[in-house]
């Protein structure tokens, strides 16, 4: 049961109540106005509303890996079989990853996102456009690492089949293992494929040249799009790449915001990729490589 005071009682309860506070406080309550009290609770309030878990992802580069290098003192390509030579390539193919946060199992809050909105290194998205409604940290994680394990698999199958067609190599003469951490998604596949036909053959198509690039490979042989291209780029330039393979379906992203001192070449299938990479490593016929135009 309630019981509802009457005007005067409520004002003998209020005046009790600020005789019993010590009198600093009580003239500290006192000295100021509504508008201060209304002030201080509205930040309170904003202060909550920005902890609060954000409805976006944010997307920034992220690091970089050598495809012809090695991970924990492991090769990320490992070669094996009769007709596998030494390489001694001094270049480097970098893949490039894009670090996302937002999606499930990784939360940013609404704090976060705003002034990610704000950073012109930083992309922000739905989380619709990136994570499909209601799956979950698991299911996210799953997804992207089927997805990366495939476009390994991929790699290497065409890699070989390439292989074996223009550089006389049998697939059954040649065994390869990738070893990869802490990256997801199909994107990396044209690199793989690349950094396996490098390591089959004795010379040095890099040219001791940094060389980026980013595209799914297809059982086709045909380079796919990708997303986060032009983080891509930001990431490619930072980590002292000079050149930058990009599939040439990505190309109205590329246009005006190609990183200063960064030269972007479209490839259509691994063939353009392959022939593009001998090119800026010999030098020869590099400067004639297709860029990108808008569409």
């Amino acid at each position: 049961m309630f019981r509802f005071s009457t005007g005067a009682s409520v004002f003998r309860t209020c005046f009790k109540f600020l005789r019993s506070l010590p009198h600093a406080l009580v003239l500290y309550i006192t000295s100021h106005s509504l508008r201060y009290f209304a002030g201080f609770f509205t930040v309170v309030v904003a202060i909550f509303a920005l902890s609060l878990p954000s409805a976006y992802v944010v997307e920034e580069p992220g690091p970089t890996q050598d495809v012809l290098g090695s991970l924990s003192n492991t090769p990320v390509i490992d070669m094996s079989g009769s007709r596998v030579k030494e390489n001694h390539d001094t270049g480097k193919l970098l893949l490039i990853t894009v670090n996302v946060s937002g999606v499930p199992g990784y939360e940013v809050s609404t704090f976060y996102s705003l002034t990610s909105w704000m950073d012109p290194h930083k992309s922000l998205l739905p989380r619709e456009a990136i994570v499909p409604v209601g799956q979950s940290a698991d299911e996210y994680e799953k997804e992207s690492t089927n997805e990366m394990d495939d476009s390994q698999s991929l790699a290497q199958n065409v890699a070989l089949q390439y292989a074996s067609k223009h550089l006389g190599i049998k697939k059954e003469d040649v065994k390869v293992r990738l070893h990869i951490e802490d990256i997801g998604g199909p994107s990396a596949g044209m690199m793989y494929t690349l950094g396996i036909l490098d390591k089959l053959t004795p010379e040095q198509e890099t040219g001791g040249k940094t060389i980026a690039g980013t595209g799914t490979i297809e059982k086709s042989q045909k380079i796919g799009e990708i997303g986060g291209i032009r983080l891509k780029m930001i990431a490619a330039k930072r980590d002292g790449a000079t050149w930058f393979l990009a599939p040439y379906d990505n190309c109205n992203e590329v246009v005006g915001h190609v990183p200063q001192g960064l030269r972007v070449v479209s490839v259509k299938t691994l063939d353009d990729a392959y022939r593009a990479l001998k090119a800026i490593g010999s030098g020869h016929g590099a400067n004639k490589l297709p860029s990108c135009n808008v569409k």
